[in-house]
């Protein structure tokens, strides 16, 4: 009698194996993601210590928003015309030249606050163009059936980098310099251009649509009357607003934690420590049907856990609170990226998948602003706490209005589109 396959744990490789392309793509992203975790702590870093506001700090997110949607909506038109791999080159190397004009503003005797901010706009910007371009090339790399896997190991990717990253931020900023933390960054950018050199063309099916304003327009009629594809907006959006303290971890590690630079890398890296814990685990994502529920789990336990760690004063536990959120914020990811992709024509992913950027990447903005203005009114830890309940409210309302969400189910939906 044969027996069934063992119930898998570990992160599935197969997609690394199975495709050239994505394994280049992955491997050079992975050392440019990390610099790039560097200049994300060194920035609010920098501007705390020149302001010692948490409201300024949470200003950096408000100023990276606008462009971080805007140019993320037009990338993703973009993609759908282009060559996306050509247009990861150039999004590449624009964002190295932002990086290496933070460093040049650091290494002055009196930096100033504006060039920060303009800096780190524009670089939300280029990354607003840069990661629905990343996203849409992925299905034809590795192909429907491995979707989940390949995402699972894009968090892995991601979370290494936001768990070394800030930790060694908060070393390099310490004991060298801020400069130093950006001029990594900078050279870091190195190992993904060469490897998208090595990666074959990656043209849109179709020939492409040309980009305009027309096309933006496109993509987003595709979400009229698909209450499912929006309702996974929706709930990152709810997460990232109101559950999402980052702004606040400079003012949280110097004063209510006690510590310094060291503290902050801490706060910073403990949700990425807990992701990629949570990412390592994901060996049993491709079997989950009810994806949409387990989307809904995730939030709920991010928000719980985001609350609890604004109630606790060791700090110690309170890194362990933002790690099991981190850890849940991984598994809402993998399904959320995994529902779009197997819902969207590939004529249509950049541009849908720009609109998935600009969720998960404005809506810690918004979170950022939400955060620091919260704590400007009453404290850091009312707002953290506060914010947490706020998202887990959230998450229940929108069960109540958007059931489709809870009744997902992956292998139907993909029989449907077969038939």
């Amino acid at each position: 009698m044969r027996r069934p396959p063992r119930p898998r744990l570990l992160a599935d490789l197969t997609p690394l194996r199975a495709s050239r392309d994505f394994r280049l793509l992955f491997a050079g992203n992975s050392v440019s993601y990390l610099g790039r975790q560097l200049t994300i702590v060194a920035i609010p870093f920098q501007v705390f210590t020149i302001t010692k506001s948490s409201l300024a700090v949470g200003m950096v997110g408000l100023v990276t928003l606008l462009p971080l949607v805007t140019l993320s909506l037009a990338g993703g038109a973009i993609a759908d015309a282009v060559d996306r791999r050509k247009l990861l080159l150039v999004t590449q190397l624009l964002s190295a030249a932002t990086s290496a004009g933070l460093a040049v503003n650091a290494g002055l005797s009196s930096p100033r606050l504006w060039p920060i901010y303009v800096l780190a706009a524009l670089s939300a910007g280029l990354a607003g163009v840069d990661l629905p371009t990343r996203g849409a090339m992925i299905p034809r790399m590795v192909g429907h059936e491995l979707l989940p896997a390949a995402f699972a190991l894009g968090q892995i990717q991601f979370q290494i980098g936001q768990v070394l990253g800030p930790a060694l931020a908060g070393v390099i900023i310490g004991q060298i310099s801020l400069a130093a933390a950006y001029w990594i960054d900078v050279v870091s950018f190195g190992a993904a251009v060469a490897a998208l050199l090595m990666i074959a063309p990656q043209p849109p099916e179709g020939g492409g649509t040309r980009a305009s304003l027309a096309s933006v327009g496109e993509g987003l009629r595709y979400l009229k009357g698909r209450r499912l594809l929006v309702s996974t907006f929706l709930i990152d959006i709810d997460a990232m607003v109101f559950g999402m303290p980052r702004a606040l971890f400079p003012a949280l590690g110097t004063g209510f934690f006690g510590g310094g630079a060291a503290t902050v890398g801490l706060l910073y890296a403990a949700p990425g420590a807990g992701a990629l814990v949570g990412a390592l685990l994901t060996g049993w994502v491709g079997r989950v049907r009810r994806q949409g529920m387990a989307v809904i789990i995730a939030v709920l336990v991010w928000g719980a856990a985001i609350a609890a760690f604004g109630l606790v004063p060791w700090l110690p536990l309170g890194l362990l609170m933002l790690a099991l959120a981190g850890a849940a914020d991984v598994v809402s990811a993998v399904f959320r990226n995994t529902i779009l992709q197997l819902s969207v024509p590939d004529a249509l992913r950049g541009r849908l998948s720009s609109v998935h950027i600009a969720v998960v990447t404005g809506g810690p903005q918004l979170g950022d602003a939400e955060a620091g203005a919260v704590a400007a009114l009453t404290s850091a830890r009312f707002s953290v706490v506060s914010g947490g309940v706020a998202c887990m409210v959230g998450v229940l309302a929108l069960v109540r209005f958007v059931p489709e969400l809870a009744r997902y189910d992956a292998l139907a939906h993909t029989r449907r589109s077969d038939g």
